[in-house]
C-alpha cells in the first residue's frame, strides 16, 4: 500500500536510535529483554542440582546479594528485583552473563530483565548448565555499569570440602627479650589442594577481618595479635589462627611528649551549636621518636584508642579530652574541646524544582528541523538533588544524565521530575514540541511506522513492550498488521518468522513470543472481509469498544447487537476517541443511524487529524482539542437550526441538507471520509457529497482561539474521534474501519 511516510521519512525517537546503536556496539540485543539462557558444555561430571540467587534493589552500583562460587553442572539461577529485596522505586535491573570476553566462560548467554511491576513480581528463574571456570556477570542497563562480579565454578563430581592450610611468619630485628625493635612484619600464606585459594584475610587484635594483599607492617609500640584465615573457591573457610608479638621502641633519648590539637566540624546554627552531629578530629605530631598512640575520652568516660574522627550525635553539651604518647613512652598532658549538639530546626519536605529546555534550528512554524536537544535542570535548596528522571512520549521514567536528543519526526512530549536527598520527588512537568524533516539520523527502513507502547496486532493488545529491534524498527513496525494480506495463513506465517528472529536475538522471550502469535491468530487479519486492506477500529465486540476512550460530557454505550449509541441520559458535549495511533492519509468507513427521540434529529460528527488531548493541559475541556486543532466532519440531518449539515467540514466548508438524499430516521447510512494530503472527500451511501481543500499547508499549529474557523490549516496527521452532542441528539455507529492510503 502507499504510505505517507515514504514521502516524509521519519527519523528515530530520542535516545532510541542512540541506545540501539550503543547496544549493537556492545553486541547485545535491544538491551532490555527478559531471560534467555543456553546450556553450557557437558563436563561429564555433574553435581546435584543447585540454586544460585542474585537480588537487586534501589542501588545502581551493586547487586544486593550475589553468589561467589558454584559447582559445575545443572543449576537453577534465580534473579529477584522486588520490593522484598529493597527496590522501592520500581527501577528495572538485568542479570547478564558476559559472552564476549575470552577471559571468562562464554557458554551461558544469560540475560534476565526483572522489574518489581512485571508479571512475576520481579522474580525470575532459568535452568542452565555451568562449566568449570569463571563467569562474569553485570547489568546491561545504561548507568548501571558498576553492577558486576565474578562467579567461580569448580569441577563437579568431587566436591571440595577441605579448607585451605594457613601459616604466618613474623619478621624483624629483635632485642634480647625477643621483642621486635621499631617494627614487625607479618607474612601470611595459604594453600589449597582442592579448588584453590580464593581469599586470605587478617585482623589486628579484636578488629574486623580485611583482605590480605601484602605483608602487614606493625610500628606501634606494645603487644599485638594478628589473626588470619583463608577461604577456597568452593567456599570452605579455615579455622582462625593467630600470631602474638611485642614491638618496642628503638633506643632513644627522647623525653618530649607529642604535640596535640583537635577540631570540631559539622553544620552549625546561629549560636554555634551543631545540628544533630559534631565530628571531633584529633591530630598529634612528634619530632623525636614519633607518635605511637592517640587517645580520647568523651565527657566523663575512660580514655580509648583514637583511630578515626569521633562523631557525637547525642543532643546536649559535651567535652572531648585527648592526649598522645610517643614511641619513647612520653605522654602529653590531656587537652579538651567543648561544644553542644542540638536537633536540626526542621527536615526537608520541599521537592526539587525542574525545568526543561528544547534547543535546535526552527522553521517558520516554530518546529525543530531534524532534531531537538532537550536539557533538564533540577535544583534543591535544602538537602540537594539526588536524581533527575525523564519520560519520553509516555514511556517509562529513565535516569537523566545528558541532554536527550529527539530526532524522529512528529509531536513529542518529555516529562521530567527530580528527587532530593530527603526523598521528596517533584510533580512531573511536561515539555511538548514538534520535530519536522530537516536531516539528522536517516530514517530506518521499516515496513510501517508504529510507535505505540505495546505490541498490538489488529486490535488485540498483547501487553508486550513495543521494543526497538536491531534494525531500529519497532516490533509493531515489523509485524505489518496494516498490510493488505491475501490470506490469514500467510499473515500468521509472516508473524511466526518475525517473532522467531526476535526470540533468537533476545528481543522477546518465549512467553512474549507466544502472546504475539496468539494475538495474530485472534486478529483475523487476512481473513475474508479483511482483504480490502481496512482495519477494524470498532467491530461490535467489547474488546474493540474498550480500545476507545471518552473525554468531556455525554457517553457512548455498547449494545448487544454490536452497535454503539450516544447516551440519552447524560448531557453535555464530549468525544469518544481512538488513542492507540495517529493516521496520515486514510479512508475511514463507518455506518451511522439517527436514533434521536421523538421528532428530533441526531447531531454528531467525526473528528479527524487532531493531536493527543493529553498534550494540552491548558484546556479545561479536552474535547475542545479536537475542535481547535482538528476537523469535524458533520452528521446532522435537521432541516432547521445549524447551517452545517451532514458532510460539512464544520466551521470551514458548508454542505446543504439532502446530499445523496436524507434517509428516514432509524435507517443505517454508509459514510466514508477520505483524506489525502489536505484534500477531504466525503461520501454518503456511495455518493460524493463534499470536497474540501485545506488552505495554508500542513502541520500548522493554529492560533489560540475558541473559534475553529479562524484558519483553514490543520495537522497532516492525528487521531480519530466521535462526537456526543446532547441528550436529544442520539446517534448510533457500527462497523468503523480505516485504511491508510
Amino acid at each position: 500500500m502507499t504510505r505517507r511516510r515514504q514521502k516524509t521519512p521519519k527519523t528515530p525517537r530520542p535516545l532510541m536510535a542512540l541506545l540501539a546503536a550503543l547496544l549493537m556496539v556492545l553486541g547485545l540485543t535491544s538491551g532490555l529483554s527478559t531471560a534467555t539462557a543456553a546450556s553450557g558444555k557437558d563436563t561429564g561430571k555433574r553435581a546435584a542440582q543447585q540454586t544460585l540467587t542474585w537480588t537487586a534493589g534501589d542501588d545502581i552500583t551493586k547487586y544486593v546479594s550475589a553468589p561467589k562460587t558454584a559447582v559445575a553442572g545443572k543449576t537453577t539461577i534465580v534473579f529477584e528485583n522486588s520490593t522484598a529485596t529493597g527496590n522501592t522505586m520500581g527501577m528495572p535491573h538485568t542479570l547478564t552473563f558476559d559472552v564476549s570476553d575470552p577471559e571468562y566462560n562464554n557458554d551461558v548467554p544469560l540475560n534476565i530483565l526483572a522489574n518489581p511491576a512485571d508479571d512475576s513480581g520481579g522474580k525470575h528463574s532459568v535452568e542452565v548448565t555451568l562449566a568449570p571456570g569463571r563467569y562474569r556477570y553485570y547489568c546491561t542497563i545504561p548507568g548501571h555499569g558498576q553492577m558486576q562480579g565474578i562467579l567461580v565454578v569448580t569441577e563437579g563430581g568431587g566436591e571440595d570440602t577441605a579448607a585451605p592450610e594457613t601459616s604466618a611468619k613474623v619478621e624483624g630485628e629483635k632485642d634480647a627479650n625477643g621483642a621486635y625493635i621499631g617494627m614487625a612484619t607479618v607474612t601470611v600464606s595459604a594453600n589449597d589442594a582442592g579448588s584453590g585459594v580464593d581469599t586470605i584475610e587478617y585482623a589486628v587484635g579484636d578488629g574486623a577481618f580485611q583482605a590480605y594483599t601484602a605483608p602487614v607492617m606493625v610500628h606501634e609500640v606494645g603487644t599485638h595479635t594478628i589473626r588470619y584465615r583463608a577461604t577456597d573457591k568452593a567456599g570452605n573457610t579455615s579455622e582462625v589462627k593467630s600470631e602474638e608479638f611485642r614491638v618496642v621502641a628503638p633506643p632513644t633519648d627522647d623525653t618530649t611528649p607529642p604535640e596535640t590539637s583537635a577540631t570540631v566540624s559539622g553544620k552549625q546554627g546561629p549560636g554555634g551549636d551543631y545540628y544533630d552531629t559534631a565530628t571531633v578530629t584529633v591530630t598529634a605530631s612528634d619530632t623525636g621518636s614519633g607518635v605511637n598512640t592517640i587517645e580520647y575520652a568523651l565527657d566523663d568516660g575512660d580514655f580509648a584508642k583514637y583511630t578515626a574522627p569521633v562523631a557525637v550525635t547525642a543532643h546536649g553539651a559535651h567535652t572531648v579530652r585527648y592526649r598522645a604518647t610517643d614511641r619513647a613512652g612520653n605522654t602529653s598532658e590531656a587537652k579538651s574541646v567543648t561544644f553542644s549538639v542540638v536537633a536540626a530546626p526542621s527536615t526537608d519536605t520541599t521537592p526539587p524544582e525542574t525545568t526543561a529546555k528544547a534547543e535546535g534550528t526552527k522553521n517558520s512554524d516554530g518546529n525543530y528541523l531534524g532534531s531537538a536537544k532537550v536539557t533538564i535542570t533540577a535544583t534543591d535548596a535544602d538537602s540537594g538533588v539526588t536524581k533527575t528522571e525523564y519520560s519520553l512520549d509516555g514511556g517509562p521514567y529513565l535516569a537523566y544524565t545528558t541532554p536527550v536528543v529527539v530526532d524522529r519526526v512528529g509531536r513529542h512530549t518529555v516529562a521530567h521530575r527530580a528527587t532530593d536527598k530527603a526523598g521528596n520527588t517533584s510533580a512531573a512537568k511536561k515539555l511538548a514540541f514538534t520535530v519536522d524533516e530537516g536531516g539528522g539520523v536517516p530514517a530506518p527502513a521499516c515496513p510501517e511506522w508504529d510507535e505505540r507502547l505495546t505490541v498490538i496486532v489488529g486490535t488485540v493488545d498483547t501487553g508486550v513492550p513495543n521494543r526497538i529491534t536491531r534494525s531500529r524498527c519497532t516490533i509493531n513496525e515489523l509485524i505489518e498488521d496494516e498490510k493488505d494480506w491475501s490470506s490469514h495463513a500467510l499473515f500468521l506465517k509472516h508473524v511466526t518468522s518475525v517473532t522467531g528472529k526476535l526470540l533468537s536475538d533476545g528481543v522477546i522471550d518465549q512467553r512474549e513470543n507466544e502472546a504475539i502469535n496468539k494475538a495474530a491468530d485472534e486478529s483475523g487479519i487476512g481473513k475474508p472481509g479483511q482483504s480490502e486492506g481496512y482495519r477494524d477500529l470498532f467491530d461490535g465486540t467489547k474488546k474493540s469498544f474498550d480500545a476507545w476512550q471518552h473525554v468531556g460530557g455525554g457517553a457512548f454505550g455498547l449494545n448487544g447487537d454490536g452497535t454503539m449509541t450516544s447516551s440519552s441520559t447524560v448531557d453535555g458535549m464530549g468525544m469518544l476517541w481512538f488513542p492507540r495511533r495517529t493516521y496520515d492519509d486514510f479512508s475511514l468507513k463507518l455506518q451511522f443511524r439517527d436514533d434521536a427521540p421523538g421528532t428530533g434529529n441526531a447531531n454528531s460528527g467525526v473528528f479527524v487529524r487532531f493531536p493527543d488531548v493529553n498534550d494540552h493541559p491548558e484546556e479545561s475541556r479536552p474535547e475542545w482539542v479536537a475542535i481547535k486543532y482538528g476537523h469535524e466532519v458533520q452528521i446532522n440531518d435537521r432541516p432547521d437550526g445549524d447551517m452545517y449539515k451532514t458532510g460539512s467540514i464544520y466551521g470551514f466548508d458548508r454542505v446543504g441538507l439532502g446530499g445523496a438524499g436524507v434517509t428516514p430516521k432509524g435507517s443505517w447510512n454508509d459514510y466514508e471520509i477520505r483524506v489525502v494530503g489536505q484534500h477531504y472527500s466525503i461520501y454518503r451511501n456511495g455518493v460524493l457529497i463534499n470536497e474540501f481543500e485545506n488552505a495554508g499547508g500542513q502541520d500548522f499549529t493554529p492560533p489560540r482561539s475558541d473559534d475553529p474557523g479562524t484558519d483553514g490549516r490543520r495537522f497532516a496527521s492525528g487521531y480519530i474521534g466521535l462526537q456526543t452532542h446532547s441528550t436529544s441528539d442520539v446517534v448510533s455507529y457500527r462497523n468503523i474501519r480505516i485504511q491508510e492510503l
